[in-house]
């Protein structure tokens, strides 16, 4: 398959690629199988550590198959699909029934921490990593008792795996819609102390307040091996959103003020954030359509993350193109530690040709996710993309305005 007239690095050129790998980059090559992607630029592949596909259990708001065609449509090459199924995927049992779902792109299974994610007993960390799996996490359901914790971060870093922490002090909440910042800046904090006395390697989920931006500064001057990500929807998007999509635009952590959307960009911009990810998490129109007391958190987010962080960061001159793409592929890739999209001969084939020039209003009916549950449809945004190449194998994304 030659990908003909794209733009790669600034400049015009053709990609050949053969048999899931790219063979050749260079201008005037030719190919019997010819995509014409005159306009479209060449990106890596986009990767998320943090979706949920709702599979097995609740099937009815996502399946394995329906989300990861969302991810494709959205530009993913990998999704790291976390553990609040039903089953809990707490046992290799899951991880399997899991995999054996048809997907449209690579799905890695993020596992438990804890037996059904009650905080209480730890999940075999050995038998997860004789499954190949890379990441655990018991999500929404953070671990509260720091002594489990440690010992958590104690198995997973002796099985070389990844852990993930969902940060909420859950004993501050008096509200369910009032979640207050301390909630989550303070289990920020002692998240980032355990693992500095552990040496185990965390990931911070969904950041949202200015106060956990500023602690994860200091943990990095500190050389504490932390990673954190944010979402689109907090830097593009305050509380004040509420007020117009009711239970669409709840999430945890929620939408916070003006002051936490400029840290949650600066962090993006100085580094302090290493990494987008969507957390993707659909919910039926049913259970969304309640009052917001009972509605469930979460919205999706796997086609809108990257027209929505194109527009707010690389249209708006806060950073590169180069920039978004090491925040949405090179890093979430090299965190998890698995193959890194790379546009260059030799490469596995996992690429997107992307139209950055289009300005677009997104309409959530045109998501191929199973769920609509989010507050940006009627949004205008820029940049999508076109074609979504995954080992060579080339999807060609429906529009989603």
């Amino acid at each position: 398959m030659l990908f003909k007239n794209i733009i790669l690095n600034e400049k015009k050129t053709d990609i050949l690629v053969n048999n899931g790998i790219i063979e050749k980059i260079g201008e005037g090559l030719c190919d019997n199988d010819t995509i014409d992607c005159s306009g479209l630029t060449a990106l890596p592949s986009f990767i998320d550590l943090h979706v949920h596909l709702r599979e097995p259990g609740f099937e009815h708001k996502e399946t394995v198959f329906t989300g990861t065609l969302a991810a494709r449509n959205g530009g993913f090459s990998d999704v790291f699909c976390m553990p609040n199924t039903k089953p809990v995927c707490d046992s290799v049992d899951v991880v399997k029934m899991i995999l054996e779902k048809e997907a449209n792109v690579r799905v890695h299974p993020v596992c438990a921490i804890t037996k059904g994610q009650q905080g209480k007993e730890l999940c075999d960390f050995g038998a997860y990593k004789e499954a190949g799996v890379i990441a655990v996490s018991d999500d929404g359901m953070p671990v509260p008792d720091d002594g489990i914790l440690e010992k958590a971060m104690i198995a997973a870093k002796e099985n070389g795996l990844l852990l993930i922490s969902h940060c909420e002090n859950k004993s501050v909440i008096t509200d369910k819609l009032n979640i207050p910042s301390e909630a989550e800046y303070s289990d920020v904090i002692r998240v980032i102390n355990l693992a500095a006395k552990t040496g185990a390697k965390v990931h911070l989920a969904h950041i949202s307040t200015k106060e956990s931006v500023a602690a994860i500064r200091e943990a990095k001057k500190a050389g504490i091996d932390v990673t954190a990500e944010t979402c689109a929807h907090y830097f593009t998007i305050t509380a004040d959103a509420f007020k117009i999509h009711g239970p669409n635009a709840m999430m945890n952590p929620p939408l916070r003020f003006e002051e936490d959307k400029e840290a949650i960009l600066n962090a993006l911009c100085d580094g302090t954030f290493d990494m987008i990810s969507t957390d993707h998490a659909p919910h039926s129109i049913e259970e969304k359509s309640v009052d917001p007391y009972k509605a469930p958190f979460g919205i999706i987010g796997l086609e809108t993350s990257f027209p929505l962080s194109y527009t707010a960061l690389v249209r708006s001159g806060l950073m590169s193109l180069s920039d978004l793409t090491r925040l949405m592929s090179e890093a979430p890739a090299k965190r998890a530690g698995i193959c890194v999209p790379s546009l260059t001969e030799g490469a596995r084939a996992d690429f997107v040709a992307a139209d950055l020039s289009q300005t677009f209003v997104f309409d959530k009916e045109k998501c191929l996710s199973k769920s609509r549950n989010t507050p940006f449809s009627g949004t205008e945004m820029t940049g999508r993309a076109v074609y979504s190449i995954v080992k060579g194998d080339v999807f060609k994304c429906q529009p989603i305005f």
